[in-house]
């Protein structure tokens, strides 16, 4: 009887399920709406839980790299020290347009995400938090993105990170990281769904109207090439690539001019701006292509005869290499007519609907 007892004690403690420790990390220079939409959404998560019955899936606590006042809400920002033992990590998104400075000043938490990963916590990084979880290394030889604006100096500070810069996702090895913004939404779904089921993930969807099949986030994605390098060689190539791009010359044509030899000019143009001259040629008539399809109703031929282009085929392959879509499917997402039209065909529909 007594052996019976202690088996049947010893399967409910089995049955109870352990609350996942969620440490998320308030940074210093900390985008605050990151931090307010991560807590938004595990939040949820437990009251679905509490109104089946059942307890609180996730224990959520957060920390900073040292002493703070801080609270959000009803949490109060512990510091670092204090974290024990996550299961599950989360690295917000920066406000700080300076990235390196922003990891500086967070140097405290590197040492602490090595020995956290190393005993087994899983580690997610939204936005521009990458950076932070990149500079620890734990990213090397791994897959990851960031926000769209921000790969070209992700590249640059981490070479050994395979960068997949038109990812939304990512999952290898135990760290996760998203795309910009909005894509933060998606990471936070794909977590629930590994931890809580797929269920769980689409009541969460449905709640905060997330489209669940977001697959690529280029078309996001802006142009905007670093100009305070301090180099006047490099400045007077970007000058002189942003004013003629629409003649449709060779980069080659277009910087021959420019006081110093090809090689020097690309060696220099590349440590300054994070590509290539050519490359920098091809984004710039990319961004003023996506400008003319956001904002006019010229034919796709006029467009690419107005970004530099002259075969319509090349100009296709490169616009959706680019930006993920082809230029019609562009203009259909993103040009501002379509767009106040599809919004007053909504409003007709709803007074139609009000007045029958």
């Amino acid at each position: 009887m007594c052996f019976l007892l202690d088996a049947l004690i010893y399967t409910q403690k089995v049955n109870v399920k352990k609350m996942v420790q969620l440490a998320l990390l308030v940074t210093n220079r900390h985008r605050m709406l990151s931090v307010v939409a991560i807590l938004d959404v595990f939040e949820s998560v437990n009251r679905f839980y509490k109104s089946d019955g059942q307890p609180d899936f996730f224990d959520i606590k957060l920390y900073a790299p040292g002493e703070t006042q801080l609270a959000y809400g009803i949490y109060k920002v512990n510091p670092i020290t204090e974290a024990g033992e996550p299961d599950l990590i989360f690295i917000p998104a920066f406000a700080a347009e300076d990235l390196a400075s922003a990891i500086g000043e967070n140097s405290a938490l590197i040492p602490w995400l090595h020995k956290q990963y190393g005993r087994g916590a899983e580690i997610a990084s939204f936005c521009t938090g990458a950076f932070l979880l990149a500079a620890t290394g734990l990213l090397n030889g791994k897959r990851a993105t960031t926000h769209m604006n921000a790969t070209i100096p992700f590249s640059a500070s981490f070479p050994y990170v395979l960068l997949t810069a038109d990812a939304v996702v990512t999952d290898d090895n135990g760290t996760y990281t998203s795309g910009g913004a909005t894509s933060s939404f998606h990471l936070m779904l794909y977590l629930i769904r590994n931890y809580c089921g797929k269920e769980m993930a689409t009541r969460i969807a449905k709640m905060f109207a997330i489209d669940m099949d977001r697959e690529n986030q280029m078309y996001f994605g802006t142009f905007e090439p670093a100009l305070n390098h301090g180099d006047g060689i490099v400045n007077m190539a970007q000058q002189r690539i942003e004013k003629e791009y629409q003649d449709g010359r060779t980069i080659e044509e277009l910087i021959q001019d420019i006081p110093a030899s090809r090689r020097n000019v690309v060696r220099r143009f590349k440590q300054a701006t994070g590509v290539t001259p050519i490359e920098y040629l091809q984004k710039t008539r990319i961004e003023a292509a996506k400008k003319l399809l956001e904002q006019t109703d010229q034919s796709v031929l006029e467009v690419m005869l107005n970004s530099g282009y002259n075969d319509l085929k090349s100009f296709r392959q490169l616009f959706k290499k680019s930006a993920g879509l082809t230029p019609k499917d562009y203009r259909d997402k993103f040009n501002v007519a379509k767009m106040d039209m599809k919004r007053n065909n909504r409003m007709m529909a709803l007074n139609n609907t009000l007045q029958a």
